[in-house]
């Protein structure tokens, strides 16, 4: 067997409203007090409402940074950070969907260790200390709540990612009840996402591992079929469960087997259009996946059958080709958009996406096939209109 790490964090609570148990597992840590990292529509929404009262019942000091935003830029927080050190913060808890998560990564670690954010972009260069930190996800998509991944939005607009062990979180709190209210549109395009982790884990050139495998599979398993029950019945507390469990394992089995072109190409249109990052992923999902077909058709049969019980008897060939069709049915009918120009997109602006997209070379090295500038120009081509152009 090929020699492999798999690292997670070291807590998970999964239970319908946890948050009164905040205050135990802030305990543990013999923390004071606390930083309330989210987003001004998650605490208008009532969602952190719970948290902190079961933190103040408990006689706990707790600053709110409120001011996460989609894609956080870096300055967003570097300013949170400040604050938590200005307020001798002695923990970070997040309660949101991925970019509070990242943001609250970040923060305890930059306001611990001491390290400027533009000097750990990049694997393995974020080597200190950061404060305990506990995450807690909205939303059914990101898995952040799992991964050592903060993805942050520079001053030129470029999107990088800090990849360290240091920002595994001490404890995931899974509550479904943060998502029983989640819009359709936002459910669709995060479980989408969860969805593409799961694969292009499965699917990973590097640091495939068994352990991520069975992850991804379970993790298929539980969001292919709950998302449609999830986005027209969002009351729905098993199908919400489904989600936000199939959301984490495939945040735990990505986080060991790295995602790839799906990812890569989606990071361009989020940037620059700014699109939602599950809405970027549906829009090139099953152009790259097609694209991936000769090199990846026997993983791909492998999990059709997850989708599709009657695949297990087809040919590798047919049953991959059916994997990928039913993505895209799934992506039809949770009303993900059908076409780059629906978001803006025109045909002089993808020749800046592919070249973006090039740019992400940490994830490309993934892909089961490799992607060249012309094959990205292609895709995404395909993906305005379904009408193939010539490279520009």
């Amino acid at each position: 067997m090929t020699p492999f790490t798999f690292q997670t964090c070291p807590n998970i609570l999964f239970e319908l409203g946890a948050s009164a148990k905040l205050p135990d597992l802030v305990a543990s840590f013999r923390a004071q007090r606390i930083m309330l990292v989210t987003g001004k529509n998650v605490r208008g929404a009532g969602l952190t409402r719970a948290a902190e009262a079961a933190l103040a019942s408990a006689g706990l000091q707790v600053t709110v940074f409120e001011d996460v935003v989609a894609d956080p830029p870096s300055h967003v927080i570097e300013t949170a950070a400040q604050l938590a050190q200005q307020q001798a913060v002695d923990l970070v808890l997040a309660i949101g969907g991925g970019s509070t998560l990242d943001t609250a990564k970040l923060v305890a670690y930059l306001a611990r260790s001491g390290d400027q954010l533009d000097r750990i972009y990049g694997v393995g260069l974020a080597q200190g200390q950061r404060l305990p930190l506990i995450l807690m996800p909205t939303t059914a998509g990101t898995g952040s709540e799992v991964t050592p991944i903060s993805i942050v939005t520079t001053p030129t607009g470029e999107k990088k990612g800090v990849v360290s062990p240091r920002l595994l979180p001490d404890c995931a709190v899974l509550d479904p009840d943060l998502t029983l209210g989640l819009p359709a549109h936002v459910t669709a395009a995060t479980g989408i996402d969860a969805m593409v982790h799961a694969i292009e884990a499965y699917t990973s050139r590097h640091k495939k591992n068994p352990i991520s495998d069975q992850l991804a599979r379970k993790a298929l398993a539980l969001l292919a079929g709950s998302i449609r029950t999830a986005c027209s019945d969002g009351r729905n507390v098993e199908a919400r469960s489904n989600m936000l469990l199939g959301s984490m394992l495939a945040g735990m089995a990505f986080a060991n087997a790295p995602v790839a072109a799906v990812h890569a190409l989606a990071y361009p249109i989020g940037a620059v259009f700014h699109v939602t990052h599950g809405v970027s992923n549906a829009l090139v999902l099953t152009g790259v996946m097609r694209f991936n077909l000769p090199h990846a058709e026997a993983l791909y049969a492998e999990l059709a059958p997850i989708f599709d019980p009657q695949a297990a008897s087809l040919p590798a060939a047919e049953a991959a080709t059916r994997f990928v069709d039913s993505l895209a049915a799934i992506c039809r009918d949770c009303g993900a958009p059908a076409s780059l120009a629906e978001v803006g997109v025109r045909e002089e602006d993808l020749a800046r996406l592919a070249t973006d997209a090039m740019k992400q070379t940490r994830l490309l090295v993934n892909n089961p096939r490799e992607v060249t500038y012309q094959d990205a120009f292609a895709i995404y081509s395909e993906a305005l209109d379904g009408k193939l152009r010539t490279v520009a």
